[in-house]
């Protein structure tokens, strides 16, 4: 007698657990393939360059070079002072903020706690153009000194390295705030308590407990700032400071005619490149030195500040906030002033400027807002699918995928826009057209340069959902796809419209990765207002800067409602 086989199913649900298992496979692989393309290949490429000749032969002769020439030494010193110095006053100025918000009671912290973000989040490019307006030679400032005390020869506030030092530190600190505000909030108050009850004072517990539990968060905001200093070619050329790396491998590529400084470009960038990954590598194996980790979390609580203490905290605070908003009085004026030359404000005002920049030439705005967007399509796609990689798999090679998507964040955007240069100058086959000949290079360096906030957003989300959840979906059936819709993405939107809403916003303001692949009719507000400003129009240039700050502090309120402090963990 034939014995029957039991029945293993019906086809059709072989079929879909054969497609659940192909689909993420096929996911996987699409992304590992977009960030080996347009990432990793463009890196290698100019580490290539770098390390060979003419004739393509392998040699150290380029950095031999560079070692030998005493303008790029001094060059690389003043970039890595520069870059310390930012730390070293950002750190300060962050940490007290930080504190301040997190731990103590007074009258407007929340008031400042949104003014902090916006310095950050507006274009460093607009920055400097104000200060240059309010703090010039012949700016506001200087002008009120000679009205008033009779001052014969203008101060120099800003033309220098102590000015590229002043416009940084004002942008950046709220990096380390940020990043010191998520990691002050995670801190067991009880390791504190446990402190003073064995008679610590408030400052011995501030340097030995609560300064070395933030080291984590502090560290990748110092990082950070270190590498956006360092990689920052616009701020010292306005300011007129040449002999920084940043700056020198911008004029060597942009030049044209000399071969050997086109060369030494491509070294200069590689060497940015080499230098962020060991900043980075050194980064997490200091912090790995120790356990930061806490058992527990719980609201810290907050001190209520004397009157004389909320005095002190809030004139700091809005001394600081002052400076730091000193920019934004300086583009606005200039955006409508005319006749503003020797007079400490324009003699006259009017529209003409926002009229040129938004109705004569719209190209800067739309295409602004196409690349952004673009470019936050392209974030949400591959950014979700990883964070959801690292937060719920263990899949092989998920460690060296985060690593890329932190190494983005430490890769300067001018190293990343001259190896796509260097990297896509070529004829795609079945086109015609290198890929720098079409306009799509440029949301996709955005996409890749601000992959990391989407990616941040998401993952910090996913680590609140509790497997549990989809566990009980796939006990009923909902599996995969289907899972992720129904059960995880509703309780994740949050985070990732924080991460995407940020990459929108600093895809907007993206400068020195953009400037090197813009051709004519490409071009984006901030290469728009870098092209005014060296033409000699400033006030056109400050119109797109107002319109750029005006989308910032509307995402502000936006991201400070959704995320509150909890922004701070898209930088880490």
């Amino acid at each position: 007698m034939t014995r029957l086989a039991p029945y293993s199913g019906h086809p059709a649900s072989a079929s879909a657990s054969r497609a659940g298992r192909v689909m993420p496979a096929l996911g996987v692989g699409l992304i590992w393939l977009f960030l080996l393309v347009f990432l990793v290949y463009p890196l290698a490429r100019i580490l290539y360059d770098a390390f060979s000749d003419e004739a393509g032969r392998l040699t150290l002769a380029n950095f031999v070079e560079f070692a030998r020439d005493r303008f790029y030494l001094r060059s690389l010193v003043n970039s890595l002072l520069l870059g310390i110095g930012t730390v070293a006053t950002t750190s300060v100025l962050g940490f007290a903020v930080a504190f301040l918000l997190v731990r103590c009671d007074f009258v407007g912290r929340n008031l400042f706690s949104y003014l902090t973000l916006i310095p950050i989040i507006s274009p460093p490019l607009v920055g400097v153009l104000g200060f240059t307006f309010i703090m010039g030679r012949a700016g506001t400032v200087n002008v009120l000194l000679e009205d008033w005390f009779g001052l014969t020869r203008p101060i120099n506030f800003v033309y220098g390295l102590h000015g590229v030092l002043l416009v940084e530190t004002l942008h950046l600190f709220p990096m380390i705030t940020l990043n010191v505000v998520d990691a002050l909030a995670k801190i067991d108050p009880a390791l504190e308590e446990a402190a003073e009850s064995v008679g610590a004072r408030r400052w011995t517990r501030l340097v030995t407990i609560t300064l070395p539990l933030t080291t984590p968060g502090y560290v990748a905001g110092a990082l950070l700032v270190f590498i956006w200093t360092f990689s920052d070619f616009a701020t010292p050329l306005v300011l007129g400071v040449h002999d920084l790396l940043a700056s020198q491998a911008y004029l060597n590529i942009v030049q044209f005619v000399d071969r050997r400084l086109f060369r030494m470009g491509i070294v200069i960038s590689a060497l940015m490149v080499a230098l962020a990954v060991v900043f980075l590598i050194a980064a997490r194996r200091y912090v790995a030195i120790k356990d930061y980790s806490s058992l527990s979390y719980s609201k810290v609580p907050r001190r209520r500040l004397s009157w004389l203490g909320q005095t002190g905290a809030i004139g700091f605070l809005s001394a600081l906030m002052l400076l730091s908003f000193i920019p934004y009085l300086g583009v606005a004026l200039a955006s409508v002033g005319r006749g503003w030359s020797l007079t400490p404000f324009p003699v006259r005002y009017t529209l003409h400027y926002f009229e040129r920049v938004i109705v004569e030439t719209p190209k800067y705005i739309v295409n602004s807002f196409l690349y952004a967007g673009l470019a936050v399509g392209v974030c949400i796609v591959v950014g979700v699918p990883i964070a959801w990689i690292l937060a719920r798999t263990r899949l092989p090679g998920r460690d060296t995928l985060d690593g890329l998507n932190t190494l983005i964040l430490a890769i300067p955007g001018t190293a990343i826009g001259i190896a796509y240069v260097r990297a896509f100058h070529f004829e795609l086959p079945g086109v015609g057209y290198a890929l720098t000949s079409l306009w799509i290079v440029l949301p996709l360096i955005l996409a890749i340069r601000r992959l990391p906030y989407t990616v941040r957003g998401s993952y910090a989300s996913l680590l609140l959902v509790h497997r549990s959840m989809e566990e009980a979906a796939a006990s009923v059936g909902a599996r995969g796809w289907r899972s992720f819709r129904d059960i995880t993405l509703p309780l994740i939107w949050r985070g990732v419209l924080v991460g995407s809403l940020f990459s929108f916003v600093t895809s907007l303001q993206e400068a020195s990765a953009v400037l090197f692949l813009s051709l004519g009719g490409w071009e984006t507000i901030t290469v728009g207002i870098f092209s005014f400003y060296i033409a000699g129009s400033a006030n056109e240039a400050a119109a797109l800067g107002v319109i750029l700050i005006a989308v910032a502090a509307v995402s502000v309120i936006v991201i400070n409602r959704l995320a509150g402090t909890r922004m701070g963990g898209m930088f880490g």
